[in-house]
């Protein structure tokens, strides 16, 4: 599809483009940049409020700094869309996360322009911080680095440690808050308070008195931080100048102008600064600015009327597997008083948002901290608590020491439901959730479950909050829909670590993990009209395994075909392989699962299909197996 591009972006393929126009064409640009995201966005989906809340923003920023040279780290990387337009992408923005195409988030292998690759949140300033000090190092001139930190991201304990550390590092950084007041959920704590509460106008009272000190000063470029421009913020009960950080702001974030002059004031002055920037998330375009949370990535939509698209007949899907843990555990908490759930930032992603609407003392968000939020489930469980730690599995990375650490090795039963587990599509490498049964199964006491549906969940749900039940548990489950119409069933107690039979077989035996089981079941159902049946087991765990069933699959077949939507290393087919070996059984194992690279964006379908785990290969591997026996 053609998308009609504005006459004053139409000028725009590089940011030197934009020094060439006044600041009346800048305005101008950023309602071609607005109204050309708006429109292919609403085509092809992606990220949304976000990228237009920074749209004078990043047009100001492209105008002053000398980017590539100049570093730029945008922090949440969703907020890029206009920088990448600007910066030699516009004509192949409509491929954004689509198969080969443009990436969702800044990407190094994309464009130079792209400083440092932001996928999750919050670690600009730590990226930018190094940029910074190795410039000096190198004794590189007039190289700016600028770190853009918006939707909600300051929230999380990196970057405090970052604007701590870069006080001291003596090296010239600028951090641009993008105070929005809201990550995909509005942002929460006393930070949200601290920020919200600095309303008075914008001023440059400091940067006044930064410009006095420089003039004083012998050597006005020199980094030196006993000079006073870097003490005068001591005497200010600001927190970032008490923090250590010059100061300015608050500037309007959606008057160009205003940010240009500004931008070149003060992105010279040497050492750690911030600027405070107050934008709009969904900014010019009215349904996002009122529903900010439905306009995160609302998917499809009718850009005239506002209309989001909605498939046909949705009342006769099945259910999300966020809604299933949403309503599920909603559903335990009215039956068991112990039961808490916590989530980082992602109340409505998790759908968690259910409980804490109905109990918020119960059910509670603590803001873009996973680091915090398994900690403080941790607290939780040493005084009885039975607590649904609620994490996208890509996000549960963020948190491994506390895993280990305050969890595991204290053995204490908080229970991880990690939504997105498996492939996520179209937000591709930063957010595949493929890792997160390879380094939970070397964490002794964990214990490691993946349904196979929407039952199947609700019942290990069911499980783990038992009394009887006395050790940290991971619930991995996929982004998207299940299998099941009529899915609230009653509660069932699942022994632990044991496997479903599903069918019998000759010569092949599949051992599926989670939703893939049903690919399974769909590829044995067709390829009985072949004549070849193959064994099926729902292994439900992959820690424990279900050992009892293993010794009937390896004395009984003699090929085993393991499945799994996590990574072949470290996975569901390495166990099965241990397995073998320690108890001396000579199978021939066949592991389907994500290969040892980095899965790029893409639809579901066509990851699946380029993972080998789409019914045709699956069911190509089974019918060689069948036909090499014949």
């Amino acid at each position: 599809m053609q998308y009609s591009i504005g006459p004053i972006l139409a000028k725009i393929n590089t940011p030197d483009d934009l020094k060439k126009l006044s600041i009346e064409e800048l305005s101008l640009l950023c309602l071609d940049l607005r109204q050309y995201i708006i429109d292919v966005v609403s085509e092809n989906g992606g990220h949304f409020g976000a990228g237009l809340g920074v749209i004078e923003l990043t047009t100001a920023l492209h105008f002053v700094l000398n980017t590539p040279y100049d570093k730029l780290v945008w922090d949440v990387g969703h907020q890029a869309y206009a920088h990448k337009i600007l910066t030699g992408r516009k004509d192949i923005f409509p491929s954004n996360r689509k198969q080969n195409g443009l990436s969702g988030f800044p990407s190094r292998a994309e464009s130079e322009y792209d400083a440092f690759g932001v996928g999750h949140s919050s670690t600009s300033i730590s990226s930018a911080l190094g940029m910074a000090v190795a410039s000096k190092l190198k004794n590189e001139k007039q190289r700016r680095i600028v770190a853009v930190i918006g939707d909600g991201a300051l929230t999380a304990g990196i970057a405090f440690e970052a604007i701590n550390h870069a006080s001291v590092a003596k090296a010239d950084i600028t951090i641009i808050l993008n105070d929005n007041n809201i990550s995909i959920d509005p942002v929460v704590g006393g930070l949200k308070t601290y920020l919200s509460n600095m309303t008075y106008p914008a001023t440059n009272s400091n940067l006044d008195i930064a410009l006095e000190q420089q003039e004083k000063s012998n050597n006005p470029a020199s980094s030196d931080f006993s000079h006073p421009i870097h003490n005068y913020a001591a005497q200010s009960s600001n927190l970032f100048e008490a923090l250590g950080l010059q100061y300015f702001g608050i500037v309007d974030g959606h008057n160009v102008a205003q940010l240009v002059n500004t931008l070149q004031e003060i992105v010279d002055l040497p050492g750690p600064k911030l600027l405070h920037v107050k934008t709009i998330k969904g900014k010019g375009y009215e349904a996002a600015e009122k529903q900010q949370t439905l306009w995160h990535a609302p998917g499809l939509f009718d850009k005239l009327s506002g209309k989001i698209n909605q498939k046909k007949n949705q009342e006769a899907e099945p259910p999300k597997f966020q809604d299933v843990f949403g309503h599920t555990i909603l559903e335990l908490a009215k039956l068991n008083p112990k039961i808490m759930g916590i989530t980082p930032a992602m109340p409505s992603g998790s759908s968690l948002k259910f409980m804490i609407e109905a109990m918020p003392d119960r059910a509670i968000d603590v803001g873009i901290a996973e680091q915090h939020a398994v900690t403080f489930s941790a607290g939780l469980a040493t005084q009885g608590m039975k607590v649904f730690c609620n994490i996208y599995s890509t996000f549960s990375q963020r948190a491994y020491d506390m895993i280990v650490h305050d969890v595991a090795l204290q053995n204490l039963p908080v229970i991880f439901c990690l939504d997105r587990a498996g492939l996520v599509g179209e937000d591709g490498a930063t957010h595949q959730g493929v890792f997160d049964i390879a380094f939970l199964r070397c964490i002794p006491n964990m214990v490691i479950a993946a349904p196979m549906n929407e039952e199947e969940l609700r019942d290990m749900m069911f499980t783990a909050q038992l009394d009887s039940f006395q050790h940290p548990i991971a619930i991995r489950y996929p982004r998207g829909k299940g299998v099941m119409l009529n899915w609230q069933t009653p509660f069932k107690a699942m022994p632990i670590g044991k496997a479903q039979h599903i069918q019998s077989g000759e010569n092949i035996a599949i051992l599926s993990f989670g939703p893939l089981g049903n690919v399974v079941k769909e590829v044995c159902k067709n390829l009985a009209q072949e004549n070849c049946i193959p064994a099926h087991y729902n292994m439900r765990f992959v820690k424990p395994l279900d050992e009892v069933v293993l010794h009937e699959v390896a004395k009984k077949y003699k090929h085993i075909i393991t499945i799994e939507d996590g990574s072949k290393i470290g996975g569901l087919g390495d166990a099965v392989l241990a397995f073998l070996n320690e108890n001396n059984y000579k199978n021939e194992v066949h592991i389907l699962g994500v290969p040892d690279q980095f899965i790029l964006h893409a639809t579901l379908e066509e990851q699946y299909k380029a993972c080998g785990l789409d019914t045709s290969n699956i069911a190509q591997l089974i019918l060689s197996l069948h036909s090499a026996q014949k």
